[in-house]
């Protein structure tokens, strides 16, 4: 392929990257925002060159050695639960924006400690930009079979660094406040995380089932080696050493290293997509794995021979067989990894350089005499010439010092030299008397092991094959504490991180450190504790002005931003407006406002640079802390107990509003049955008092007053019968006669009553049976009055000419009845004792209201239940009566 073609498809990729971060930064969308495939697929941006291409490599060379750097994050990625949870929180209520601030700011929020920490990501990442870059140029070459180029400028590959140093100068540095969210640079991280996924998957099915025959096809080839069964074993204690070592060193990158810091702390939206990472990480992981050995040992047999570099198979082996597309698709997708790792790296380190190096010792004085367009302005210029100078000195370290070096050897030694912040960083979180001397000492020490262990024989070999001097002699000093079982980089790491972390532990032991350090102890180790009140937890004591503060703050937010942040903190905190002096609370949350803007150091340097604080004693800070632990648990309860307190009131509000409900229910009940009841006494008496005052009434209409007494005593005695029997249903008394009956014939004793009431309103009466037995155990005269109570009921609420369908079927051991024309408002209550519908029929209800409350209680006294719910044509009355024999089925009446 063509060196134009390959250089306009990389134009055309870059285009998609920046394509796809713009709408990401425009629409704004949920897709993009909340999305947590889009936070998980952005922490894949571990899988740099390295993995893609140097993992092969290891693979065909050195055989499992290439596990560690999959296997260890996989193992790790769990405890990010616990972890990465509380990281996310020290760093939201702080406005962390990098490693360094994370880790200075712990102990005392030390600007040399910042500073130092920043030295150590420079001397590990850039070399590890470096491995990215020398990947991309190198492949580019590969592809295009064209020779490399010892001139920069003629160097096509330079064309690209400066295409990737110039997107990343753009979209890294469109907030000047760094603790913002880069959604347009993490949206194009995910969507290449997701291509070298794919690319690398497409490739291992073109080997395994294009190139061999299946996976077994490669194992039974790779096996005839002479090296296969020693590369593919631990080879006894020595290997088993070494390759636990490689663990403990990818583990701990996996958390430290500043790229996976600030995608997965500073770019974290909501704590709850890490749960979907520490699932979907492993995963991608384990993918990538699968398709390695295949690869590797793949290349190993069709290259046999053959002078090839074996970090590369993935590009020779399709081009071996004249696959140009899949051959443009791998080197794609190790561009992706490349760019990935460049962007987020030069972005991150660009943030420490201007927020702990440039700006708190060059210019700082400088920011605090300027308003806030032109601190805008120049620390957004320092950020992008930070991130294009980070790229062309990376540039400049693989031509001249890396050139003739393997990926994984400069991975390896990045991820030791990180691996020194471990002590710090990890002590930081769950050791309180951690110090910054002990922080410092160690750092540098393990530093100054790694330096000269590993960076200059590694580094200066490539430049200075000689060698020779001090640097010589202090190197083969080195040769002392040289282990048997361990190669040269597991051995720097376990006398580096030794020395380091024994230092750090005897000195922070043997000194007490100051009160502020001992302050953010307790922030960050109980951050559960303090999170919802941090900003009471800053102990300051001394004399300042909040117009003093409001000044500073104005020249980095503007006059606007400031105001708005100052009424905030008025309302939160209740306090007056107009109050003129500030206290430890404002103090912290001033300095959290300048913090993402020029970092927690700086800040706290202009912050002191206005104000006048007292010392206290250390003492004095422990008996603080611990009045506002106290404060926080009484504050705990005491919300505790309004919720519950807030919770009894709305159960007796509620409580309060059904007795309402239930008095006017009971009014209208009481008002309804002496209207019944004052019918037939009314009746009763009319017709006495005629009897009593006329004796020459004909015979037969003095039997029909005589009759009329009766029916009308007859109907006060039912509704009197009624209100007993509901009672005696309520409270239990009333036994029950089960037996077995046939539930056709109970149906239509039931029926016949009414027969001549729907004959009277000309309803269609229709009859379905669908049982198969019909012989039932129940109490026949309940479920008689069970029916007829629903029945009349589905009288009630039928219009004239309407339709009461009457189905009989087995399902589920329920009895199902449905009903037309029951309101659906009225479902809620129809069983309530003193209700009756407003709708029946649009006249006065009629009735006591009692039918469906006793059936209630019927069904209930059989053991069972009963239901209403809108079926869409009509009311569907539930039943469900128990088994009461082994050979029992399910009755379902169902009415409309």
């Amino acid at each position: 392929m063509s060196s134009f073609a390959l250089f306009f498809v990389v134009l055309f990729y870059l285009a998609l990257l920046f394509l796809v971060a713009y709408l990401a930064e425009k629409k704004r969308s949920k897709i993009w925002i909340n999305n947590p495939y889009i936070y998980a697929l952005s922490l894949t941006v571990y899988c740099t060159a390295w993995t893609y291409y140097g993992s092969i490599g290891v693979a065909a060379t050195s055989g499992l050695n290439y596990l560690p750097i999959y296997i260890a994050p996989i193992m790790i990625i769990p405890a990010w639960i616990y972890i990465n949870t509380r990281i996310v929180r020290i760093s939201r209520v702080n406005k962390i924006s990098s490693l360094a601030d994370f880790i200075s700011l712990r102990y005392g929020n030390s600007r040399s400690l910042s500073a130092i920490i920043t030295v150590v990501c420079l001397l590990a990442i850039v070399p590890y930009i470096g491995l990215q870059i020398k990947a991309i140029s190198e492949t580019f070459h590969l592809v295009t079979e064209t020779p490399m180029s010892n001139d920069i400028l003629t160097d096509n590959a330079t064309f690209v660094v400066v295409l990737i140093a110039l997107f990343s100068s753009y979209y890294g540095t469109r907030y000047v406040d760094a603790s913002e969210k880069r959604l347009g640079i993490i949206s194009a991280i995910a969507l290449e995380s997701f291509l070298k996924l794919f690319f690398i998957i497409i490739l291992g099915f073109f080997v395994i089932y294009y190139v061999f025959d299946g996976f077994s096809d490669i194992y039974e080839k790779a096996s005839k080696f002479a090296d296969f069964k020693e590369k593919n074993t631990f080879n006894g204690i020595e290997g088993a050493m070494n390759w636990m070592v490689l663990c403990m060193i990818s583990a701990t990158a996996i958390c430290i290293l500043p790229r996976q810091f600030h995608t997965a702390i500073v770019e974290n939206r909501q704590e709850k997509h890490i749960r979907t990472a520490i699932w979907f990480f492993p995963l991608y992981l384990l993918i990538f794995t699968v398709f390695i050995f295949p690869i590797a040992w793949g290349g190993r047999l069709i290259f046999d021979g053959q002078k090839v570099n074996p970090e590369f198979y993935s590009i020779l082996i399709p081009q071996h067989f004249d696959n140009t597309l899949i051959t443009v698709f791998v080197f794609l997708g190790g561009l992706s990894s490349c760019i990935s790792m460049i962007i987020i790296s030069a972005i991150t380190l660009s943030i420490m350089l201007s927020n702990n190096l440039i700006i708190p010792y060059g210019l700082l004085g400088k920011l605090k005499s300027e308003n806030e367009e032109q601190n805008t302005r120049s620390i957004t210029n320092i950020r992008k010439f930070s991130i294009f100078a980070l790229v062309i000195m990376a540039f400049a370290f693989y031509k001249y010092f890396i050139l003739k070096t393997s990926l994984d050897s400069v991975g390896l030694i990045s991820f030791v030299v990180i691996a020194q912040l471990a002590p710090a960083f990890f002590g930081a979180l769950f050791w309180r008397r951690g110090s910054y001397k002990g922080a410092v000492t160690g750092l540098i020490a393990g530093l100054i092991i790694c330096y000269f262990g590993l960076i200059i024989p590694q580094y200066y070999f490539s430049y200075n094959q000689e060698f020779k001097g001090v640097l010589r002699d202090m190197y083969n000093a080195f040769g002392f504490f040289t282990i048997p079982y361990l190669g040269r980089i597991p051995q720097i790491f376990f006398w580096s991180m030794l020395v380091n972390t024994g230092l750090f532990t005897i000195i922070s032991v043997s000194s007490k450190g100051n009160y502020r350090e001992r302050n953010f102890a307790e922030l960050y180790v109980d951050i559960d504790k303090y999170i919802q009140n941090h900003e009471n937890a800053f102990i300051w004591r001394g004399t300042a002005y909040i117009s003093d503060i409001r000044n500073i703050l104005e020249r980095f937010l503007g006059k606007n931003k400031t105001e708005q942040a100052l009424r905030i903190f008025n309302l939160k905190y209740n306090i007056d407006s107009n109050t003129e002096t500030a206290d430890s609370r404002f103090i912290k949350f001033s300095e959290n406002l300048l913090a993402g803007r020029i970092g927690t150091a700086s800040a706290k340097i202009l912050i002191e640079g206005v104000t006048k604080e007292d010392k206290i004693s250390l003492k004095e800070v422990l008996n603080i802390l611990e009045e506002s632990k106290e404060n926080i648990t009484l504050n705990k309860k005491l919300t505790e107990q309004s919720e519950e307190l807030q919770k009894l009131s709305d159960d007796l509000r509620n409580a309060n509003e059904s007795l309402i409900i239930k008095d006017r229910q009971k009014d209208d009940f009481l008002d309804s049955v002496a209207h019944e009841l004052r019918t037939p006494i009314t009746a009763i008496r009319s017709a006495g008092e005629i009897l009593a005052d006329d004796d020459d009434i004909p015979f037969d209409i003095k039997q029909e007053f005589l009759n009329n007494i009766i029916t009308e005593s007859d109907r006060l005695s039912e509704i009197i019968n009624d209100i007993l029997y509901l009672d005696k249903l309520q409270h239990g008394e009333i036994s029950l006669h089960i037996q077995e009956n046939n539930i056709l014939e109970t149906y239509k004793k039931a029926l016949n009553p009414l027969l001549h009431l729907i004959q009277q309103k000309n309803i269609h009466l229709s009859e379905v049976n669908l049982l198969n037995q019909f012989i039932f155990e129940y109490d026949e005269a309940r479920m008689i009055q069970l029916f007829q109570n629903i029945w009349g009921n589905a009288l009630k609420f039928t219009d004239e000419q309407g339709t009461i369908q009457t189905k009989l079927f087995e399902k589920d051991e329920q009895l199902v009845i449905t009903i037309l024309h029951i309101p659906e408002e009225d479902l809620e209550m129809i069983f309530d004792k003193f209700y009756q519908s407003k709708n029946q029929n649009i006249l006065k209800p009629t009735g006591s209201g009692l039918g469906l409350a006793i059936s209630k209680k019927i069904v209930q006294a059989l053991g069972g239940s009963i239901k209403a719910e809108n079926s869409g044509l009509g009311v569907t009355f539930t039943i469900s009566i128990p088994k009461k024999t082994k050979k029992e089925i399910t009755n379902e009446v169902e009415h409309h």
